[in-house]
């Protein structure tokens, strides 16, 4: 016994977390406890300091918790930190978390990593978004740190700038007196970023529009009945020149119905919406950001990509005049699970722009696929992820322009509490590849708006924000001041990890000659009308690695692509993947444990239970990811055997295996009884891969390039492979590639 103590004394001292030195400050009776992100120093909120006792604490706005807990002073307490989408290290006996000597008026600074790609900023409504540096005697960046408006929380953002300030609007708003709130809109205004405003990298000083009682007032005061919700903000000249706010109002019942719909004009005086026309239409609406776009000399609002009306009053207010990117047979109208979609002679699917045609949004697809009469890759928004090759059950639901990279993007959410980025050519697409940069775990961030007009850099750092809410999520417990609320995100344009497969073209000329050209090459060259299909996806030019490999063009006679550079000067036309993929043949090699998994269970009833998961390593550490149950999973790796342990609230599990020739296979226990198993794992295949190669027409040599199963009849195959490329994500084939960006301040667009 006294060895075994004397052993586990030894593996305590060794693995003891590490007590940050506390400084004194004797302005504050707290204890001031400051989580930062480990690379920009910034204070992180929404992290979870909690006690061993259950204690739970969450950082505001600065990363910062005021700490005094009677009992727990002048004493060492062990706090663990955990946040969605960042990671404090692991110690000896698997707790993330560290010791503190909490001391009246003293503080310390706690770092923690980011994994999320986009950075956490600040929560932008609600009650104590800086609270505790409030009471630790800190400085805040707004008038109202506390509360403002009496607002204790507000769903869906929508924002536009008006008249030299930003229009802030919102759906549902809580109140702090009673358990009812307001359901017909909220509203405040803010400055404009170097025109009174704060830098929005700090925050955003609202300023509401409020009642006799300090609530926010009603903004929308339609009928009674029903919630009143903006699903379209935008600005347009009346018949006089003068600049207007309108707004697309929608009233809902509390089982989500449609019943009204307005179109509604801001009374600058009165700092209310009223009615300027009531529509006959019931159609549920999607929270958006409408920007202003040119086709053709003619300017577009788009209140989503595949919706659209010209930018005048007159146009706004009939529905007539709307344009819907439809597939829809017929009129163009929605007919439930009857709906025929046009088709070419091919079979492709025909898509155009068409007045007073209904949009393809996400519920009706969904509605088409499960009646077979469309499948998910034929949508022009279909998108796969970047990593494991697996199509969204979601699609784009915003985008806007932006300026440093050129191109559209949009940032959407597919599983509740996700934000994915993704980037095109034109608004419609096409869209390929996505990369998740924001996870809540198990809360839920809906409605996602980004801010074009707070743009900095030139497009370089980019604004978002969202609903952080329990609502269609599986938390249990909403985060106390944060739930319901909006966070602000910034997503840093320049990330290498958001370098992601671009369109490439084939383009066929006046004399039949095809090329292949990326998005630059076909506007040199104003050809976008000659545009045939997507050949494929691949890399941007600037790629570089050493798994990656350059393919350059010769336009003699048409495209001819080499791997070879015909000049120390010339840049290669895009990048690929070998056509030996290295981790491919590390795998079967055996010795790489890191990336995707598909993994079965053999349970004691005989069933097999499926599960997959994602694993990195940092030294002999495991991060397991999408385990697909809620709860803590973490592991060891260590001579070829991996160890995991899966923690959820109904059982824990212990897992190990042994890595053999690029798959795992071990054992399982259930630790509250005596089940257990066996279970194996193999790499996730994604099929998002193919082959570029070379085929030569019969009867007069021409060469063209295709992928796998790509080539018309006609051509065989030379035999002269290129690289790998990514397959274009979806058989959609007409897209808008005339639309332009114009600098309005409408949604931030500027001048493409």
């Amino acid at each position: 016994m006294r060895n075994i103590g004397f052993l586990v004394l030894s593996l305590w001292l060794l693995h003891e977390p590490i007590t940050t030195r506390a400084t004194t400050s004797p302005t504050s009776e707290y204890f001031t406890i400051e989580v930062v992100d480990g690379k920009t120093g910034r204070g992180v909120p929404l992290v979870e300091l909690r006690t061993v006792n259950k204690i739970v604490y969450w950082t505001d706005s600065a990363g910062l918790v005021a700490f005094d807990e009677p009992g727990l002073m002048d004493r060492e307490v062990f706090f663990y930190v955990s946040s969605p989408g960042y990671e404090y290290p692991i110690d000896g006996f698997g707790n993330r978390g560290l010791k503190l000597k909490p001391i009246h008026g003293g503080s310390t600074t706690v770092k923690i990593k980011r994994m999320n790609i986009a950075e956490r900023l600040y929560r932008i409504t609600g009650q104590g978004i800086y609270r505790d540096s409030v009471l630790a005697g800190r400085p805040t960046p707004l008038k109202h740190p506390a509360l403002d408006g009496e607002v204790m929380g507000q769903d869906t953002v929508i924002a536009v700038p008006y008249r030299s300030k930003i229009y802030w609007f919102w759906g549902d708003t809580d109140r702090a007196s009673y358990a009812i709130g307001n359901y017909s809109g909220s509203g405040a205004t803010s400055d404009l970023p170097g025109h009174g405003g704060l830098d929005p990298s700090i925050g955003v000083d609202l300023n509401y529009f409020v009642d006799d009682t300090g609530f926010c007032k009603r903004i929308c005061p339609l009928p009674d009945y029903g919630l009143h919700w903006i699903d379209g903000l935008l600005t347009a000249p009346d018949a006089q020149g003068v600049e207007r706010l309108l707004a697309r109002v929608a009233i809902v019942t509390n089982d989500m119905r449609t019943v009204e719909r307005y179109l509604m004009q801001f009374n600058d005086a009165k700092e209310i919406f009223e009615p300027v026309r009531r529509w006959e239409n019931h159609d549920a609406g999607e929270s958006g950001c409408p920007f202003l776009s040119r086709e053709d000399g003619t300017n577009f609002y788009y209140l989503s990509p595949d919706l659209r009306v010209r930018d005048d009053m007159e146009s706004i207010a009939d529905l007539s005049r709307y344009e819907a990117f439809s597939c829809f047979d017929g009129d163009g109208k929605w007919q439930g699970r009857n709906t025929k979609v046009a088709r070419n002679d091919n079979g492709s699917v025909r898509e155009s722009w068409r007045k007073g045609a209904d949009p393809l949004k996400r519920g009706r697809l969904n509605k088409l696929v499960e009646a077979g009469t469309l499948q998910r890759d034929e949508a022009w928004s279909s998108m796969r992820d970047i990593e494991t090759g697996k199509r969204f059950s979601r699609g784009v639901e915003t985008t806007s322009w932006n300026q440093f990279r050129r191109r559209w993007i949009a940032l959407f959410a597919d599983k509740p509490g996700e934000v994915w980025f993704a980037e095109a050519d034109t608004p419609l697409g096409p869209w390929g590849y996505a990369r998740r940069v924001v996870t809540h775990g198990d809360y839920n961030f809906y409605n996602l708006s980004p801010h074009p007009f707070f743009d900095q850099e030139d497009g370089r750092l980019v604004y978002f924000e969202g609903t952080y809410v329990t609502t269609f999520s599986g938390a249990r417990v909403p985060t106390p001041r944060y739930d319901y609320n909006q966070m602000m995100y910034r997503l840093a344009m320049d990330d290498p990890r958001l370098t992601l497969p671009l369109a490439v073209y084939r383009v066929r000329d006046t004399n039949g000659l095809s090329h292949l050209w990326l998005r630059d090459q076909i506007e040199a060259a104003s050809a976008w009308p000659q545009v045939e299909a997507v050949v494929c996806f691949a890399l941007p030019p600037t790629s570089h690695g050493a798994e990656l490999v350059p393919v350059f063009a010769s336009e003699e006679g048409g495209a001819r692509l080499s791997l070879t550079r015909p000049g120390a000067d010339t840049e290669p036309l895009f990048v690929g993947r070998p056509l030996t993929d290295g981790s491919r043949a590390g795998r079967k090699a055996g010795n790489v444990l890191e990336g995707f998994w598909e993994a079965h269970a053999l349970m004691p009833s005989g069933d097999a239970a499926a599960f997959s998961f994602r694993l990195s390593l940092e030294g002999e550490d495991v991060r397991v990811e999408n385990f697909g149950v809620e709860g803590t999973s973490r592991g060891k790796f260590h001579d070829g055997r991996l160890t995991l342990t899966v923690e959820t609230d109904q059982a824990n599990y212990d897992l190990e295996a042994k890595l053999n020739n690029g798959s795992l296979a071990g054992t399982w226990r259930k630790r509250e009884d005596t089940d257990h198993g066996t279970w194996s794992a193999t790499p996730m295949e994604t099929n998002s891969m193919a082959v570029l190669q070379e085929y030569r027409r019969a009867g007069d040599n021409h060469v063209e390039y295709f992928i796998q199963s790509q080539a018309p009849p006609g051509y065989q195959p030379t035999g002269r492979e290129l690289c790998k490329v990514w397959k274009p994500a979806n058989s959609a084939s007409a897209f808008n590639w005339k639309a332009k960006a114009i600098s309005t301040g409408q949604g931030g667009a500027s001048t493409r």
